[in-house]
């Protein structure tokens, strides 16, 4: 039977299960859920999620939420390369580390810039504060410098030699603040070179094909939003707020 994946690209968690799923031929159908039109509210998508957020898997009358927990449901379910998620014990938790440490360093920091210089703007029909974008950019810039000593080192991937789901949820957060014109990976060769390998590693035409929506974002603009969308849009941003500050620790 095939999997439901219920899905926006612009979703930075959505990516990493849309990579995964096409990079290990996993049979899903694809259900778009635009966030910035507020689908994921619908009431037929709290049937599938109740939680209302996306990323969901329905499979047959089995429904899941959270993006981790989707993932290590197909990895397991389809029998996916070792690599991704491995049997390794060590290996294994430092893929645990990683997925646990990420929730409030790079991806609440990536977010903070794509709010701050897209959703903000979009919402109120005026310039982002460049004031709070530099804030937001240092904020991440720390947590990169975290990410290179802790995590990285002097190794191809996070875990050694071959990329893993840890790999995975990172490229695909990091490439928010690109989506946005935030060149985060300038003047950081080594990360530059890691982003190179994942890319190698999930093949560049699907890495392409992942984010094409949020490259192009920082060219959309108020006037290309409907007028329920504009006024449903600062919903949206409190509604991601409020999800950070609720992120466990």
């Amino acid at each position: 039977m095939v999997v439901e994946l219920f899905l926006d690209l612009r979703s930075q968690p959505c990516r990493a299960l849309f990579i995964f799923a096409k990079k290990n031929n996993i049979p899903f159908e694809f259900k778009d859920v635009e966030l910035l039109k507020g689908h994921h509210l619908s009431e037929e998508f709290g049937k599938v999620n109740v939680l209302k957020k996306v990323p969901a898997l329905k499979d047959g009358a089995f429904t899941l939420a959270e993006s981790i927990a989707i993932l290590l449901y197909l990895s397991r379910k389809f029998n996916t390369p070792d690599h991704w998620y491995p049997s390794d014990l060590q290996k294994r938790a430092r893929v645990d580390e990683y997925l646990s440490w990420q929730h409030t360093t790079i991806r609440e920091k990536g977010c903070k810039i794509f709010i701050t210089k897209v959703l903000v703007p979009l919402a109120v029909g005026q310039p982002f504060s460049q004031d709070k974008l530099e804030e937001a950019v240092e904020e991440l810039n720390s947590a990169l410098k975290q990410f290179e000593e802790k995590f990285l080192q002097d190794k191809p991937f996070i875990v050694g030699n071959e990329i893993s789901l840890a790999d995975l949820v990172a490229i695909v957060e990091l490439m928010q603040p690109v989506g946005c014109g935030c060149d985060i990976f300038e003047n950081r060769p080594k990360l530059v070179e890691w982003r190179s390998r994942v890319e190698e590693a999930v093949g560049k035409e699907l890495f392409q094909q992942a984010h094409e929506i949020i490259l192009n974002v920082k060219n959309m603009s108020t006037t290309q939003l409907p007028p329920e969308l504009r006024e449903w849009l600062p919903r949206y941003i409190v509604h991601i707020l409020v999800e950070q500050r609720e992120m466990p620790p």
